[in-house]
């Protein structure tokens, strides 16, 4: 498959007793496996909502799959932002568990500390983290937005770079890449 740029990272589950790979494809591929019947009995489209229900955040309904996520609103130290029943489960979290606040929702009124809550002012900074491997990584698509106090370190430089797709003898180490130093990082 290699040659169809899909790497075996790119296969994201595999059904031994049904014999059943998923993994993305682009249309060009998808095309290829439909007409090439001798590598594949059927080519099956997902939903991209129907197969990845468990993205962030849980309790909101949203049309988002793991390849089209969002619009999201990364909050920051500093800003404000309106409450709504709707948007509430984008921010809870960071409100309750990151920000110490108590949080309530009596019919569609939203209580912080006791007090009546139409908007929140963001006491920290938080960060979106995305996978190396997107189509293959739980990250912040996932369990949602990391509060700045659980950063706890940034790289330095790359140590060794493997392809996941070839062997030691024919090229799995990128050589060009190991030992470089990563710049630009604040």
């Amino acid at each position: 498959m290699h040659q169809l740029g899909i790497s075996n990272e790119d296969v994201s589950m595999f059904d031994r007793t049904a014999m059943k790979y998923t993994m993305p494809l682009t249309k060009q591929n998808y095309n290829f496996f439909v007409q090439n019947k001798q590598l594949v009995n059927k080519v099956e489209q997902l939903s991209d909502t129907a197969q990845y229900s468990d993205l962030f955040p849980l309790d909101m309904y949203k049309s988002w799959g793991r390849e089209n996520y969002g619009p999201i609103w990364i909050p920051k130290k500093g800003a404000k932002v309106k409450l709504t029943i709707q948007n509430l489960p984008l921010f809870e979290r960071c409100i309750v568990n990151y920000e110490n606040n108590k949080l309530e929702v009596h019919g569609k009124n939203i209580y912080i500390n006791g007090k009546l809550a139409t908007s929140y002012t963001f006491t920290m900074d938080y960060y979106w983290m995305m996978g190396d491997n997107r189509d293959n990584s739980e990250d912040s698509r996932y369990w949602g937005y990391v509060p700045e106090d659980h950063v706890v370190g940034k790289p330095i430089f790359i140590w060794l770079s493997l392809d996941p797709d070839r062997g030691f003898i024919d090229g799995k180490v990128r050589w060009s890449r190991i030992f470089r130093w990563v710049d630009n990082i604040k």
